[in-house]
Formats: structure tokens, C-alpha cells, sequence
């Protein structure tokens, strides 16, 4: 069989040749492509030459290439444009990579050449970098097993195993319950209170679902959020939140709760054999954040400041929901839509007002004009380049000189085979090899709102927001300046790789920049500076109640993680786990039959265990910078050239704080957040 996934990419800057592969070509490429890592690494053990940094740490850091980018397809295709092959493969592959890798990491051999370049450190005289690689890949053998006697390191590398396809299963289950529902309206009164964008989308949706002149609404945030935020209709916003709610929770084949128990268990009993009380210690371990205790102090100090004020929150609301002659009880599906109606009683603000100056291609022009103002580099839209879908659209990331930075794909809109959410990406990190600069491939995958006939894709200021967040992490990608592509772009400690992206969201809220984009798309007319102040003074409008939820999710992220061995095999109830977990956070009574933990990718599908506290984490680090902007220019050339020296083309080169004191002058503070969230 003709592999196109084997050759060299014959397409511009080497980009993967999507119009060729189908899901036949993976399977025989993986194999193809682990004998070949295998050979790899074998020439480095076979050598009789005495270990150096050279001949082991660099040859191991460019062993595999060609599986990395084979299996960098696969799993972007598993999230992004899925099918049932796609699926079927990567549970097909999932184990097998796992054993590959841990094949790896407790290569005796390796480890023992690898030990010995490591144990004369101090008189190799290597900069930052290459120290770096060589403590990381150190540790990365003994957090995998290599010191572990044969029983346990058999026992390690099934446990491995199990848990790739446990977290495969999890969010293909998610996906599934998610792609499976539909509320369809056929009574015109029922949309009462949507607008009309919401209302054209799910007459489209509706249409292509072969439900002529009906509504459909979904589960995908398009869809959702409008509803529960605008739809009158109370019963069946209830409907549709319980659905939201108790995704992969209804005991039947798709019922993720054995799963989570089983993936708890097994990551503990998994660093219980390397010697850790629990998955969180060895997690942390590798964190800006460095243990459970000082997690657990940041969010209780979180919540302390937050949780007060997010109860006065649900007062007002309550209050509210009285002064308008409602006497029912304020629910949960009654939140968004109360507190939708009190914002635009008190500031004169909603999504409908703003959306006409934030039509999608406007947005991203205006990220990509930010881009070029902070960091001198543009963007071209290519249209030679293969894509795996026709929503994808691809662009070539230059210097304002003409340098080749990067490729940027743009894979805005929802559709069945892509996950829910908003990530970035790559299908290639950037690293130097033979005296060549491998420029990175990088992609931001989004679910928008999207066009319909007539009508453009316009965006709620939420939406603009996460596209500025999803390419805060793509410039953290593009603009690495590393030799080695597992210390280069995003590849950093897990809670400093949300400050590239939570800074940029800061410029949304900014007139100079929202001058940029921020346009009528039928008049032209530059949004009002009326808009803009509306949108600054209603930005901390519930930021108390936002908080104490990011909080409850990383307390539950926390209680799965944090348990020692016994407490992870006992978890008999998840529902009952669950909330105890969030009790500290309570703001409405539990709704039966919804939970959040069977729908918790970040933790059970992602890369998120013992690591959601980051986000809040990284908002101390995003407010503390941002406010150097504010201080010297959110454009300012200086600010902007240290901080793309010092963070963004760094990758994970050094110790992030020393990266960020580099950058700041200090270490920071979390005096700005507080400031900017109204918790002072």
C-alpha cells in the first residue's frame, strides 16, 4: 500500500498531505514507524562510544520523528474531524503507543547511559537548555519506571496502558452523548426571547438534520448558550441544561462513572509504585505550584476572597428574579437567563448588541494586527496547503522582514466530528536539527457560532475572547526560538502554559485594540466608545460567582488526585465523591441525575489532572503582567520585545519563574488580579 504518511511530505513547508491519508494508512505507519524509533534507539545503546550529551541526550531527543508526526495526525484528527475508523484506530494505536513508550523509558541501557551523562552535570558545562533536557529526561525515566524491579515495572507498563484507553473511551463517550442531542421545537412561541441569530441557526441546524421548518437545538455552545441565556421558555431550558448536565451519566454503555473510578485508581496505584502518596504529589512535582498544600491554600485563599461576594451575586439574582413578579425558586437552567436580563438592565449590554462588530473575519484580522504590533509578524492565507476539512483555513506566519515564522490552521466552526470546546494544537513543534530551524505547524481549534446563508458568522464577546485566548497559546507556539522540539513553544510547566494565552485576552477589553477589528460589518461604523466602557464596567460583572465555579472544578480535580492508594480504591459513589468535593462551593442545591465529573475531559480525557487549579493560577501571572503593559502601552514595542525574549520563544527552556522575573523584574503578584476581577 502507497502510505503517503511514510514518505517525506512533499507539500509546502512540509505541512501533512491531508488530501492523501485516509485512516487505512495509520495503523501500518505507526508499526512502521515504531520499528523504526526502535532502531533509533538501539544505535544509541549499541554504541561503544563512552555516553555524552551529544550521542545520547540529543540522538533520544530526535529519535522517533516520524512517529511523533504520524501520531500528532492522528490524535488531531481524533479531536478535531473524528469518525468511527478515526476512533477505532486511535483505540487501536493508544496501547500499543504506550507500550512503545514505556518500552522507552525503562530501556535499562538508555537509562543507564543517560544516568551517566546526568551524574557528571556539573563539569559538562552545558547552558540552560541543554540542562534542562538533561533533568527532564532524567526524571522522565525515573517518574516512568526505570528504577522499579521487574514485577513493578511490568505492572507500571500495563497500567499505562489501560489508562490510554480509559481516557480514549471517556471522550469518545462525551462526544457521543453530546452529538446525540436534540431539542426540537416545533411550536414558534417556544423561541420566545432568542434572538434572531440563535433562531436562523437552529432552523439551519434543523434543515440539515432533515427537520424542515422546525428548530433543533444542541448541546454544542453555540446552540446552548444562547438558549439558556436568552429562551423563555423555562421548562425547557431545565430540559436542556439536565441534558448538558448528565451527559455520560444515565447507566447505560455510555455511562463514564466506572470509568472514572477506574482511572483514579490506576493513576494511583500507578505512582504508588514509584514511591508517591498520590497522583497529585507526583504531578505537582513537575509544577511552577510544587505541592498539594500550596494548591489547596491558593484556591481556599480564592475562595475566601470570592465565595462572599459570589453569594451577594445570587441575592441580586434572586432579588431580581422577585422584582419582576417571579416567585419561583431561582434554579440552576434560571441563571444564566436572570443573570443575562439584570446585565442588561445594568449596564445596557448583551451579546445581540455587540455581535454585528465582531464578525469572525474581522476578529481574526485584528488578532493577527495585534500580532504584528507586539511581535513584527504577519500573516498571508495560503491556499496550497492540505487541509481536513473545508472549514479549515490555513495561513503563512512571516516576519515583517519576510522570515518564515510558522503555519497557522483556523478551524473555527462546530460539526459532529469535532469535540466540544477550545485548543490549540501543533503537528509539528519547532526545534533546530543539522543547523536547520524546523518552523512549527500550529493549529487553533474553536466552536464558534457560525454563518448561515445570508448571514456572516458573528461572534459574542465571549467568543472573542477565547479566540484571543486559543492564540495567546498559537504565538506561544510560533514564535519558539528552542533547539529541542519537547522544551520549545507550549511544551512548559502545565500551570505557566496558560499565561501566554490569558494574557492576550486582555487587549479585547481595550479601545486601541478593539479599534483594530471592532467594526459594523454592514455599516463599518468602529464599535462606540460608549460599548467599549460598557463592556470594561460590566467585565467584572459575576467575576465572584465565575471564580468560585473555576474553583469547585479544580477542588474536584483536586479530591480525585490528591486521594493516597486506600481513599482511591474506595471511591464507591461519584456522584456522592463529587459532592463532597464541591461542597466548599455550594451555590445552588445539587439537581438529580446531573454531574460534572462524567463530563470532566480536562481531567479524565485531557492533560488536566491535578492541573485545573492553573487556569486561576495563571490569571495571577496573566494580571500581574498585563498591568506592565497598561503601565508603559498595551503596544508598547519594549514590553512587548521582553516578552516574547523572555516567555514566549523560551518554551519550557528554564524554570518558569525565573523566566517570569526575567520579564517582570519580580516574582508576582496577586494584588492585580484581585483588582481586575472587582475582589478587592
Amino acid at each position: 500500500m502507497d502510505n503517503p504518511l511514510l514518505k517525506n511530505f512533499d507539500t509546502p513547508f512540509q505541512t501533512p498531505p491531508f488530501d492523501k491519508i485516509e485512516s487505512e494508512h495509520f495503523m501500518p505507519a505507526i508499526e512502521e514507524a515504531i520499528k523504526e524509533a526502535k532502531q533509533e534507539i538501539e544505535d544509541i545503546t549499541s554504541q561503544s562510544t563512552a555516553p555524552t550529551f551529544e550521542n545520547t541526550l540529543e540522538a533520544m531527543e530526535f529519535a522517533g520523528e516520524k512517529l511523533s508526526s504520524v501520531t500528532s495526525i492522528l490524535f488531531n484528527l481524533n479531536s478535531a474531524e473524528t469518525n468511527k475508523k478515526i476512533q477505532e484506530v486511535a483505540r487501536e494505536a493508544s496501547p500499543i503507543l504506550s507500550e512503545f513508550g514505556n518500552d522507552i523509558w525503562q530501556n535499562a541501557d538508555l537509562f543507564e547511559r543517560v544516568k551517566a551523562v546526568y551524574n557528571q552535570k556539573e563539569q559538562l558545562q552545558l547552558d540552560n537548555e541543554q540542562e534542562m533536557l538533561l533533568t527532564k529526561t532524567y526524571k522522565a525515566f525515573i517518574r516512568n519506571g526505570a528504577d522499579l524491579n521487574e514485577k513493578d515495572k511490568a505492572r507500571f507498563k500495563e497500567i499505562t496502558k489501560k489508562l490510554s484507553q480509559l481516557s480514549l473511551t471517556f471522550g469518545e463517550n462525551v462526544l457521543a452523548e453530546t452529538n446525540d442531542y436534540e431539542l426540537v421545537i416545533s411550536d414558534e412561541k417556544d423561541l420566545s426571547g432568542l434572538p434572531d441569530s440563535a433562531i436562523r441557526q437552529a432552523a439551519n441546524t434543523a434543515k440539515a438534520k432533515g427537520k424542515e421548518g422546525k428548530w433543533v437545538f444542541t448541546l454544542q455552545a453555540p446552540s446552548f448558550v444562547p438558549f439558556m441565556e436568552n429562551g423563555d421558555n423555562r421548562s425547557l431550558r431545565e430540559q436542556l441544561y439536565k441534558a448538558y448536565m448528565s451527559k455520560a451519566n444515565k447507566n447505560d454503555e455510555r455511562d463514564n462513572k466506572a470509568i472514572i473510578q477506574e482511572i483514579v485508581n490506576l493513576r494511583s496505584e500507578k505512582v504508588s509504585l514509584l514511591g508517591y502518596d498520590s497522583y497529585a504529589d507526583y504531578v505537582l512535582e513537575e509544577r511552577m505550584a510544587e505541592s498539594t498544600n500550596k494548591v489547596q491554600a491558593f484556591l481556599d485563599d480564592l475562595l475566601q476572597q470570592a465565595l462572599p461576594k459570589a453569594q451577594e451575586e445570587v441575592a441580586e439574582i434572586k432579588a431580581f428574579v422577585k422584582e419582576l413578579g417571579d416567585d419561583s425558586d431561582l434554579q440552576r437552567w434560571d441563571w444564566g437567563y436572570y443573570s443575562e436580563k439584570l446585565k442588561k438592565k445594568k449596564y445596557a449590554i448583551d451579546d445581540e448588541l455587540l455581535r454585528p462588530y465582531f464578525k469572525l473575519e474581522n476578529v481574526l484580522d485584528g488578532v493577527f494586527q495585534s500580532a504584528e504590533k507586539l511581535y513584527d509578524i504577519r500573516f498571508k492565507e495560503v491556499k496550497n496547503i492540505p487541509v481536513y476539512h473545508e472549514d479549515v483555513t490555513t495561513y503563512e506566519v512571516s516576519t515583517t522582514s519576510g522570515e518564515h515564522v510558522a503555519i497557522f490552521y483556523a478551524d473555527f466552526h462546530p460539526r459532529e466530528g469535532k469535540r466540544g470546546g477550545a485548543w490549540m494544537t501543533t503537528y509539528r513543534d519547532q526545534y533546530r536539527k543539522n543547523g536547520e530551524d524546523n518552523r512549527p505547524l500550529v493549529s487553533n481549534v474553536c466552536n464558534f457560532t457560525p454563518s448561515s446563508p445570508g448571514n456572516p458568522s458573528l461572534l459574542t464577546f465571549n467568543e472573542v475572547t477565547t479566540l484571543f485566548h486559543e492564540f495567546g497559546h498559537a504565538l506561544h507556539a510560533m514564535l519558539g526560538k528552542g533547539r529541542y522540539g519537547s522544551l520549545s513553544g507550549a511544551n512548559v510547566y502545565w500551570d505557566f502554559v496558560e499565561l501566554p494565552s490569558q494574557i492576550f485576552e486582555n487587549w479585547c477589553y481595550e479601545k486601541e485594540c478593539l479599534d483594530l477589528f471592532a467594526k459594523h460589518y454592514e455599516t463599518g461604523e468602529k464599535i462606540p466608545q460608549e460599548y467599549v466602557e460598557k463592556i470594561k464596567a460590566s467585565s467584572t460583572y459575576h467575576e465572584a460567582y465565575a471564580t468560585v465555579r473555576q474553583v469547585s472544578l479544580a477542588l474536584l480535580d483536586m479530591g480525585y488526585f490528591s486521594l493516597d492508594r486506600k481513599e482511591a480504591q474506595n471511591i464507591k459513589d461519584v456522584a456522592e465523591f463529587e459532592g463532597k468535593a464541591m461542597a466548599p462551593t455550594k451555590l445552588f442545591d445539587k439537581v438529580e441525575g446531573t454531574l460534572m465529573s462524567t463530563q470532566f475531559g480536562h481531567i479524565f480525557s485531557g492533560g488536566y489532572a491535578s492541573g485545573y487549579y492553573s487556569y486561576k493560577w495563571a490569571e495571577v501571572l496573566d494580571a500581574d503582567a498585563f498591568s506592565l503593559f497598561k503601565e508603559k502601552g498595551i503596544f508598547n514595542k519594549e514590553v512587548a520585545q521582553s516578552f516574547k525574549d523572555n516567555i514566549l520563544s523560551k518554551g519550557g527552556s528554564e524554570h518558569p519563574m525565573e523566566l517570569y522575573k526575567r520579564f517582570r523584574g519580580r516574582e508576582p503578584k496577586i494584588e492585580a488580579l484581585l483588582e481586575r476581577a472587582g475582589l478587592k
